[in-house]
């Protein structure tokens, strides 16, 4: 929940208030560094309950890796709480300004988050908000500590219970027993320490889409993998350790405790690869000027309060849609998954699909023009229209190995076998196979297909 409050700097014996708005302790924090002269910051709540609760589960945390609490305060109608004064910014803001980030430093980057994870556990806390936006650095040395901040979600539980506690959290660090409403309790802070711990090695989150309800259909069933390239580098010993964390089953997962004994975090020295990982560095780059860019959309619709739910959904549409994760496994599935549509529309016999997936200068190379180069889609229209007219067999089609190369941000090349299962005139059941290349280009966020060239069998099944 967000309230409108004050941010008050204490410097030397005098205040300063700062009207701004509120989303939870980390925002706020940030929002004073350039004003502030001390090691200490205040935040004023309007929202005396909200402060009173983050309060009590403040005080029963003192830690390292962990935003202190010095005081709560009311005066003249006002509440504060008196914080450490973090100046460092965010962990992901720091990563991307390195000259050299490795494996190993993502062991102790997210070895701190643990550590502050275990203590809250300790003391009988979930923190249930665990995302990049509240892991704060103390400051702008080099090596200097990471902090987990922003406790306005956190409970407090008994041992190891587990009870709904209600829909609480941020959509791409929920755990599957929140989306699916079970009893949850101190291993979803664990499920969102393998998500951030996913992203720090590659730069890009495990679960991702546009769409909010099948992103929660990913998380629920754990459907992650470690795609080919950017994870090829990654040690056995970092999968493992993600494996370990991003256990669908909560009473499988990894506990702080026994994550800290890892031998990817306890061994880092020795198992932690201290390779740099460029392509990582460049994907967290995108990956945070996603988050800032629906995080501006929202806070100006919560600043101005005259957003429609029209209006909303447009917008978050518009920041979906700008800040498009470009990172390359997400470009490599978004064509092999245009190349599954258009291969359907293919058995489908539907020309009118296939002709809105393809360029309307389609070039090509196939066995149907005997090795001439055709341009455009008319020639293709003659086997739509006849050998793959409607009362045709069933067709089921494979793409084995595709193989994608990315040219750029908006174009690229896959490569495929393509198997074609199909029941010949006679009721026997046969299969051709044909390897294909595929050039795609996107335009105005669509991707096209804009040449093709195909060897081994024709398209259209033999009668």
């Amino acid at each position: 929940m967000c309230v409108q409050c004050l941010l008050t700097v204490t410097s030397k014996g005098h205040s300063e208030r700062l009207n701004m708005l509120y989303e939870g302790g980390a925002v706020c924090v940030n929002a004073g560094l350039k004003k502030a002269h001390t090691n200490m910051v205040s935040l004023c709540f309007s929202d005396h309950q909200k402060l009173e609760r983050e309060a009590r589960i403040c005080r029963l945390l003192k830690h390292s890796n962990i935003v202190r609490l010095h005081d709560s305060i009311s005066e003249e109608g006002f509440h504060y709480l008196v914080f450490d004064l973090v100046t460092g910014g965010e962990l992901f803001e720091d990563i991307v300004a390195r000259e050299y980030y490795s494996e190993a430093d993502a062991s102790h980057c997210i070895q701190q988050s643990v550590e502050s994870v275990n203590h809250c556990h300790t003391n009988g806390l979930v923190h249930r908000d665990l995302k990049p936006e509240n892991l704060l650095l103390a400051s702008k040395l080099k090596g200097a500590a990471v902090k987990l901040a922003d406790f306005g979600l956190a409970i407090e539980v008994q041992g190891d219970q587990q009870a709904w506690f209600g829909f609480a959290g941020t959509p791409g660090y929920l755990s599957p027993e929140v989306l699916r409403k079970d009893p949850y309790g101190k291993p979803v802070d664990m499920w969102a320490c393998g998500v951030i711990l996913y992203i720090l090695l590659v730069g890009y989150p495990p679960f991702w889409d546009e769409d909010q309800h099948r992103l929660y259909q990913q998380i629920k069933a754990g459907a992650y993998d470690f795609p080919s390239p950017e994870w090829d580098t990654v040690t056995p010993e970092a999968k493992d350790l993600i494996n370990k964390m991003l256990t669908i089953n909560p009473a499988k997962r990894v506990t702080a405790t026994d994550a800290l004994k890892h031998p990817w975090i306890c061994q880092r020295s020795t198992v932690a690869s201290m390779m740099h990982r460029q392509e990582t560095v460049e994907c967290l780059k995108k990956f945070n000027a996603r988050r800032k860019l629906k995080g501006a959309i929202l806070t100006t619709m919560l600043a101005t309060r005259n957003f429609s739910g029209t209006t909303w959904s447009k917008a978050v549409q518009i920041s979906q849609t700008k800040a498009m994760c470009l990172c390359p496994s997400a470009r490599k599935q978004e064509i092999i998954k245009a190349t599954e549509q258009l291969i359907e529309a293919i058995n489908n016999g539907d020309f009118e699909a296939y002709t809105k997936i393809c360029d309307p200068g389609l070039t090509s190379f196939e066995p149907e023009a005997l090795g001439n180069l055709v341009e455009g889609t008319d020639f293709h229209r003659f086997y739509f229209e006849n050998a793959l007219s409607k009362g045709k067999q069933p067709i089921h089609t494979i793409l084995l190995n595709p193989h994608v190369h990315l040219i750029g941000d908006d174009a690229a090349c896959i490569a495929y076998i393509r198997l074609t299962q199909y029941i010949d005139s006679s009721g026997m059941p046969r299969t051709m196979q044909s390897e294909e290349t595929r050039i795609w280009h996107r335009r105005d966020s669509k991707w096209q297909n804009i040449h093709f060239h195909r060897s081994g069998s024709p398209t259209v099944p033999t009668k």
